[in-house]
């Protein structure tokens, strides 16, 4: 019997997920985590963003993988304060003990 794929793709895209994310570029002192943070949450993403000690963003999202994903492009995109020189993330299964979404 064949596998219906429009069924196992919508499945993926809410499987919960953790993606972190690093933001390099000029992301610190221009509103970078606060907007970060307001993108997250209209997602329903929860999770925190911060500045880290060489210059980058980290920002660490839980929730369907295919709000994660859209927060990704959204990071990587021209709209952003500041500039987004480049994006590297990492996926791993969601720990579940994050609570809305912070600035740290």
């Amino acid at each position: 019997m064949p596998q219906d794929t429009k069924n196992t793709e919508s499945s993926e895209s809410w499987e919960a997920v953790r993606m972190t994310a690093w933001v390099r570029g000029r992301v610190q002192g221009v509103g970078f985590r606060w907007w970060t943070r307001a993108r997250a949450l209209e997602l329903g993403l929860a999770g925190w963003a911060r500045n880290t000690e060489d210059g980058r963003v980290e920002v660490v999202a839980e929730g369907p993988r295919s709000a994660c994903v859209k927060l990704l492009e959204l990071l990587r995109g021209c709209d952003t304060p500041g500039r987004v020189d480049g994006v590297a993330e990492r996926w791993s299964e969601p720990r579940g003990s994050l609570g809305g979404f912070v600035e740290r």
